[in-house]
């Protein structure tokens, strides 16, 4: 064990002293923060203003459109749409919507564009067109306007599970996001650090340094010595990059945020509208604010954040156990990064699968490829986070200690195939090997 923790202090001394890891630990949540602000703020930010010629083959029932925060309305009498096409190009317009005379019927119109409008612009043109052609319909079969905004209805479920505290709780798949966004974390530190595994392994491989090592220690002890001095490293890392992300975002939030909310909740209002609710009818008073974090309900707040965290430590320390002792194997097998290609894959399938299974996950929570993604060790530290961020009942908590204890049995008999590799593969050199051989170093006593 003493062996152990002096390979464990040397893996963690050596890469924390780096020049490298100061400067991406500094400018990592910097990043990262940096790159989330832009998305957010060019997320809120609209297209550019547009220009929108009119062809309406009902002229003049379309001329009363109201422009709107980014895009006017133009109308030429008597134009075709051939002729709008023929000038479009060489015209200061930007988009052409065209009305064709059965829109009544094919309650459809055509918008052409030289630069594409954003969503938000095109379903605020598409409320406002199908207010007309609501108008247009009611007077054609003689209904009052009073009589049918009386009897409208725009249909929708929320969905509310009981728990068994008989306690009816909201379905928020929102909720998946904070899932997704841990399994992300779990998934881009076990490449991170795993591939730093691998690479210390085949550096150290071939510069023959391995075989002066290897004199006072035994390939067991130097395999788990580099996992855990690099798992050291990865918490390390990552502790401080929560602080330093966290102080970035707030900042980020105070600089650019503080003045975007109206944008953000009319998102969220549209949003409401692509789901069957019609413009007019939603009340924004009525609609959730994402940044009340005083309200109950609200998405922040419904987050068993304690245990979250302390499962995504778990999780990604069993994960990173697990895959580490895979890229070790992989480094110990091969004598250059180009060869380890064509291990990669199959370490990188479940990791893919695990992604799968969890989008897959937001429609059907509760499916058997759901159960099965969370227990099995190669998939769980990415599906059940989102399990868990979803809501898991008590009743299924032995579900979640059975995938822990099989992530720890995993972890442990992981790490016995691949000493057995190691303790041969560390001293090969110059062969190519393939998965053949790596049988027959398991099979060595």
């Amino acid at each position: 064990m003493n062996k152990i923790w002096l390979v464990i202090k040397r893996e963690y001394l050596t890469r924390v002293k780096k020049k490298s890891f100061i400067i991406m630990t500094l400018l990592g949540p910097l990043l990262m923060a940096g790159v989330i602000a832009l998305i957010s703020y060019l997320g809120m930010t609209d297209s550019s203003p547009q220009n929108i010629l009119v062809v309406d083959e009902m002229a003049p029932i379309f001329d009363n459109l109201e422009n709107g925060e980014n895009y006017t309305f133009s109308y030429i009498d008597g134009v075709s749409l051939e002729d709008a096409q023929d000038m479009f190009k060489d015209s200061d317009y930007t988009s052409i919507l065209y009305i064709p005379s059965n829109i009544d019927k094919s309650d459809r119109a055509i918008l052409y564009f030289k630069s594409q409008p954003s969503g938000r612009t095109v379903r605020s043109i598409e409320n406002k067109v199908e207010k007309i052609v609501e108008q247009m319909k009611l007077a054609k079969y003689n209904i009052d306007p009073n009589d049918y905004a009386k009897i409208r209805t725009n249909f929708n479920i929320t969905s509310y599970k009981y728990n068994e505290n008989g306690k009816a709780e909201k379905v928020m798949e929102e909720k998946t996001v904070v899932g997704f966004f841990f399994g992300i974390l779990i998934y881009m530190f076990i490449f991170m650090y795993g591939v730093q595994v691998m690479k210390g392994v085949i550096e150290e491989k071939t510069s023959r340094i391995i075989e002066v090592i290897i004199t006072s220690v035994k390939p067991f002890q130097l395999m788990m010595g580099k996992i855990l001095g690099i798992a050291l490293v990865a918490i390390t890392q990552f502790m401080l990059w929560v602080i330093l992300m966290a102080a970035f975002v707030s900042v980020a939030q105070g600089v650019i945020m503080d003045n975007k909310q109206e944008a953000m909740m009319e998102q969220v209002q549209n949003m409401q509208q692509m789901q069957g609710m019609q413009s007019g009818e939603v009340k924004l008073e009525n609609a959730e604010n994402p940044f009340d974090l005083t309200d109950p309900d609200n998405l922040l707040n419904r987050i068993d954040w304690p245990l979250m965290i302390g499962l995504f430590i778990f999780y990604f320390l069993g994960g990173y156990l697990l895959y580490a002792a895979l890229f070790a194997t992989i480094g110990a097998a091969v004598d250059n990064e180009t060869d380890s290609q064509q291990f990669m894959l199959p370490v990188t399938i479940p990791l893919i699968a695990a992604y799968a299974i969890s989008a897959m996950m937001i429609e059907n929570p509760e499916s058997p490829a759901a159960f099965w993604g969370s227990i099995i060790p190669l998939t769980s530290p990415i599906v059940m986070m989102v399990r868990v961020s979803m809501g898991i009942e008590s009743s299924a908590y032995w579900e979640l200690g059975l995938s822990m204890i099989l992530l720890v049995l995993g972890f442990l008999a992981t790490t016995w195939l691949a000493a057995k590799i190691y303790r041969v593969g560390i001293l090969m050199y110059g062969k190519k090997v393939n998965y053949k051989e790596l049988w027959k170093w398991l099979r060595y006593h």
